[in-house]
């Protein structure tokens, strides 16, 4: 794997990676912001990378997936380095018919054992989950 990042504008970067998929970032203040900032594609990637496994588990238990959202939380320290202390991923799954006991034990798995973004985070960061089953 490799990616490259270009400087675009003051506080603007644009990363691109080894087949040529690029991602905007911008470190404005949150009242200018136009992209997402490093701290919030971390954010996004644990969420989204549990979520692949999370998809794959639900279909081969042979449960109906509709759909699936993510709201990913993250608190971080108030000194430099700023790192995350805390984050939370809530999962929004729709399902008729996947039960409680499915789901947690698919995102348990998906986030603790399956997601590389996770493994690779700092182990101090309390990383939690929840859900809730869309009908």
């Amino acid at each position: 794997m490799t990616s490259s990042l270009s400087y675009k504008a003051d506080s603007e970067f644009e990363a691109t990676n080894q087949v040529g998929n690029t991602v905007a970032i911008d470190m404005h203040a949150q009242d200018e912001k136009k992209d997402q900032s490093p701290m919030d594609l971390m954010l996004s990637a644990v969420a989204a990378c549990a979520a692949v496994d999370v998809v794959s588990m639900i279909k081969k238990k042979r449960r109906t997936f509709v759909d699936l959202k993510a709201e990913t939380t993250g608190e971080r320290a108030d000194t430099h380095p700023k790192k995350f202390t805390k984050i939370h991923i809530k999962y929004f799954i729709t399902s008729p018919d996947l039960t409680e006991k499915e789901a947690e034990k698919v995102i348990d798995l998906a986030v603790n054992n399956y997601c590389s973004v996770a493994s690779s985070l700092d182990p101090a960061i309390d990383l939690t989950h929840s859900f809730e089953i869309i009908r």
